[in-house]
């Protein structure tokens, strides 16, 4: 086929003064081909008639206005489906090779005469004018810590003038987290910048009430900042795309550097968040430039961060217990009956008394969950033995799985002594060493020596070493062994059907090679 590049060579050789066919040799062609466009004055692209003829029938032609009468009446029909309807409504008509035809039917309908699409437009971002931030899941990465599967998210901010960005780790899409997220960010940044958009988050956005678009609390925290405040519309996440797109890339990122790392599992929590600011640092590292540019023009920050905790009064219980957002914990039964104040922050619970911080709790995620120290109850109990065996919270009472087997034990050599004797024990723990106590448990149970409040005390007090941590070691089976499990008879009947079978193969030719 001649190209138009063939066809330029061709008339840049014949204004030369080069003959026809000399032409037609140099530029590969053959000579009637070469005279043909001399003669023509236009390239090969040029000449080209478009085929708008149809080389056969369409056996559409009779429904497609039916067709076009369900796509205007069901725009998100597929063509797959309305073929399917197609064949079911005229059977044995259309058939599944067509369907290819059909579809591009269909597609070239949508583009000409179909519903408008949905028009996306590129924005143009100025330095220092909008943040964009939302809450992303990192479980699939499969991070570990020691061991222990660490299900969490983090809280990601992006500028969208060059896509810095900044994550912290958080465990549900709270106030808490957004707020600690946020203003992270924004220090780590050095400034602020105009506006700050967020999906429809429900600790940002008021999403069933007009009244007020976002919260209070958010609204507290922007005006702090000095923040306009932006949100995407209900169902579109598209809006808020620079973040949503530098999610993927982040855990890419992450997912990249794990495999570098060649471990999935850190030592602690604090090894894995050094371990993402890193990976943040190298992928900032490039956006240095433009960074300045930003930094020029955002505004200053505040004196000092806004704190990002909830507070909440609450009393304790008569069972030494506080409810928070729908969770139950355990305090110490000196407070029962007192108002505390509980400061929520997005990975823990501060408790405090009288200006004093009295305890600090492991914030519980999701709803309906418990947390019960038995140190806050202990003292109590011991004194109310009879409580301990249907008391709700009973299986928070052990410790490790040998405090378990031990009151397992106990209940099994005389049951009604069982929880007086066991919660001595535990007590025991509270007031001593719960690793000691429990060391000793191990000692007496891989002795199988009885175990009392005593008996526990004697080898605590006694300092023996807790046993080696037993090696497991699974011997090769000998396999000869299964055939002292068959009878004679079995024997006899397997040997009789196994030459059978070599009879068969003889007299079909296909005897085996253990048959002479």
């Amino acid at each position: 086929m001649v190209t138009d590049k063939q066809v330029r060579k061709l008339w840049e050789f014949l204004s030369g003064g080069e003959t026809v066919s000399r032409s037609a040799w140099k530029t590969g062609m053959d000579e009637k081909t070469a005279r043909k466009y001399r003669d023509l004055g236009q390239l090969p692209s040029q000449a080209t008639v478009e085929h708008r003829w149809r080389t056969r029938k369409d056996p559409f032609e009779e429904v497609w206005c039916e067709v076009h009468e369900q796509l205007e009446q069901n725009p998100g029909l597929q063509a797959k489906a309305l073929f399917g309807w197609l064949q079911r409504k005229y059977p044995k008509r259309f058939q599944d090779g067509q369907l290819r035809s059909f579809q591009r039917g269909v597609k070239s309908w949508r583009a000409t005469e179909g519903p408008p699409k949905e028009v996306f437009f590129r924005q143009q971002h100025t330095p220092g004018r909008l943040g964009a931030s939302d809450f992303t899941w990192m479980n699939s990465l499969g991070v570990t810590i020691g061991g222990g599967r660490f299900d969490h998210l983090v809280y990601h901010f992006v500028l969208t003038y060059w896509n810095w960005e900044s994550a912290t780790i958080c465990f549900s899409e709270s106030f808490e987290s957004l707020s600690e997220g946020l203003q992270n960010a924004l220090w780590q940044l050095g400034g602020v910048p105009e506006r700050h958009r967020t999906d429809r988050l429900s600790s940002a956005v008021n999403n069933l009430t007009d009244e007020r678009l976002f919260t209070e609390r958010y609204q507290s925290l922007m005006q702090h900042y000095g923040l306009e405040m932006e949100k995407t519309q209900a169902g579109k996440g598209n809006e808020n795309g620079d973040v949503e797109s530098s999610h993927r890339h982040f855990k890419e990122a992450v997912d990249q550097a794990l495999m570098l790392r060649g471990s999935r599992d850190f030592e602690s929590r604090e090894v894995y968040a050094q371990f993402l600011q890193e990976v943040l640092q190298q992928r900032n590292a490039g956006r240095a430039k433009r960074l300045a540019e930003e930094q020029a023009v955002l505004a200053a920050l505040p004196r000092a961060r806004r704190e990002s905790h909830r507070r909440m009064r609450v009393k304790v219980s008569t069972g030494s217990l506080i409810q928070i957002r729908e969770n139950t914990y355990s305090v110490n039964s000196r407070l029962i009956g007192e108002q505390v104040e509980v400061r929520i922050y997005a990975d823990h619970l501060e408790v405090w008394y009288g200006q004093r911080q009295v305890e600090r709790l492991p914030r519980l995620r999701g709803r309906k969950k418990h947390a019960i120290n038995y140190r806050h109850v202990i003292d109590w109990l011991v004194r109310k033995a009879g409580a301990f065996e249907n008391y709700r919270y009973r299986n928070e009472l052990f410790p490790t799985s040998r405090f378990r087997m031990a009151y397992d034990g106990l209940c099994e050599h005389d049951r009604s002594r069982a929880s007086k004797e066991y919660l001595q024990i535990l007590h025991l723990a509270a007031r001593e060493s719960e690793t000691e106590v429990d060391d000793a448990l191990r000692g007496l149970l891989d002795t199988e020596q009885p175990i009392t409040l005593a008996t526990v005390t004697a080898r605590m007090a006694s300092q023996q070493p807790p046993p080696s941590a037993t090696d497991v070691t699974v011997d090769e089976p000998d396999l000869s062994q299964f055939d002292e499990l068959l009878t004679d008879k079995e024997i006899e009947d397997g040997y009789q059907g196994e030459c059978e079978n070599d009879v068969d193969h003889l007299l079909e030719g296909t005897a085996p090679a253990h048959v002479p």
